[in-house]
C-alpha cells in the first residue's frame, strides 16, 4: 500500500524512453497468444476467460493466436510486425534450470525459448504481459544474472514486462489481466499517452489480494513488473 515495486535487470532497459501515443490507449495494437489445451500438458481453461477480459479493454487492432494457430513461427512473425505494441502470452511457462536460455513458453507445436526471443527485435514494442508460470524465476546458480523470460522480453525491446516468480492460479490470471488492462486504459489518455504498467499491476494485485485474502500470499504475490 505504500510503494509501487518495479525491477530492472540492466540499466540499458531504463535508457530506452517509452513511446508517447497521441491518441492514448485507442491506438494500441495487441498480439494475444493463448493455449488452453497444449499437447502433453495440463489444460488451462481459464485462459479463454482471460482473453475475454483483455479484449473488453482493447480498442486497437487485435491479433489473437489461439491453440494450434499459435505456433512458434506464427508468434515470432506476429511479434516482428511493426504494429505489435502489446503482447499477452497466456500459456504454460517452462523454467530450464540446466540451461536458462532454453526456458520457454509452451506453444501448440513447440517451445518458444528465451534464446529465440533474445535474437528478435520488435520495433514498436511497449508491453509484454507474461501470464505464465515462472517467467521471472531465474536460475539459483546465477543469482546475480537475469536469465529468465521476463528479462528476455526486455532485451527484445519491450519497455515494460509483467512476469511471475512462481506458478499462478488459472482462476486468478483473468482477475489480474482484467484489472491491469482496465487501469492502463483509464490512465493512458490522449495528451499523456504513456503506459503506467507498474501502477496498473500494483492496483491489480490489491484487487486479487482482497478477493483471495491476505493470507493467500502465494496466489497474489507472484506477479512482478520489470522495466519502466
Amino acid at each position: 500500500d505504500i510503494a509501487v515495486s518495479s525491477y530492472t535487470p540492466t540499466l540499458s532497459a531504463l535508457l530506452r524512453p517509452p513511446h508517447m501515443f497521441a491518441d492514448g490507449w485507442s491506438s494500441m495494437n495487441a498480439l494475444i497468444v493463448s493455449q488452453p489445451d497444449t499437447p502433453d500438458m495440463s489444460k488451462l481453461p481459464g485462459v479463454l476467460s482471460e482473453v475475454a477480459q483483455i479484449e473488453k479493454h482493447l480498442s486497437g487492432q487485435i491479433n489473437h493466436l489461439n491453440g494450434e494457430d499459435a505456433t512458434v513461427k506464427a508468434v515470432l512473425d506476429a511479434m516482428n510486425e511493426d504494429r505489435c505494441q502489446v503482447i499477452h502470452l497466456a500459456c504454460h511457462g517452462l523454467q530450464n534450470t540446466e540451461d536458462p536460455t532454453k526456458s520457454a513458453f509452451a506453444l501448440h507445436h513447440g517451445h518458444l525459448t528465451l534464446s529465440q526471443l533474445m535474437i528478435s527485435s520488435v520495433r514498436k514494442a511497449e508491453l509484454a504481459f507474461l501470464s505464465a508460470c515462472q517467467t521471472s524465476t531465474g536460475d539459483e546458480k546465477l543469482p546475480e544474472e537475469a536469465v529468465h523470460l521476463a528479462a528476455g522480453m526486455l532485451s527484445v525491446g519491450f519497455k515494460s514486462v509483467i512476469g511471475t516468480m512462481w506458478s499462478i492460479g488459472d482462476q486468478d490470471a483473468p482477475i489480474i489481466a482484467d484489472e491491469v488492462y482496465r487501469q492502463l486504459k483509464e490512465s493512458c489518455v490522449p495528451g499523456d499517452g504513456r503506459l503506467k504498467t507498474a501502477y496498473a499491476l500494483h492496483e491489480a494485485t490489491k484487487v486479487l489480494r482482497e478477493r483471495v485474502g491476505e493470507s493467500s500470499i502465494v496466489r497474489w504475490a507472484p506477479y512482478v513488473h520489470f522495466g519502466i
